[in-house]
């Protein structure tokens, strides 16, 4: 199936207990890759909001401890006995 690149929807806000929230609808989970339950991460830049369904901050941090798996793969190995 292939899907347009960009996609523009309306969403309304929505009262949640003292919060506000948006329903996310099925084709839009779809999108991102995500279900109900999963986390989002929220950007905001320049008024524009994006959500992504992985962690720019994560996906950093595993970039650097696969470096130092690669870096220390015996010690890792013997650590491992």
């Amino acid at each position: 199936m292939n899907r347009p690149a960009f996609l523009s929807r309306r969403l309304k806000i929505t009262k949640i207990g003292n919060s506000a929230g948006v329903v996310l609808p099925k084709d839009l989970l779809a999108r991102l890759n995500a279900s109900v339950g999963d986390e989002l991460t929220a950007t905001v830049e320049d008024g524009v909001i994006s959500f992504s369904a992985r962690d720019p901050e994560f996906e950093e941090e595993m970039r650097i401890a696969r470096e130092i798996m690669v870096k220390r793969r015996s010690a890792l190995r013997e650590l491992a006995k």
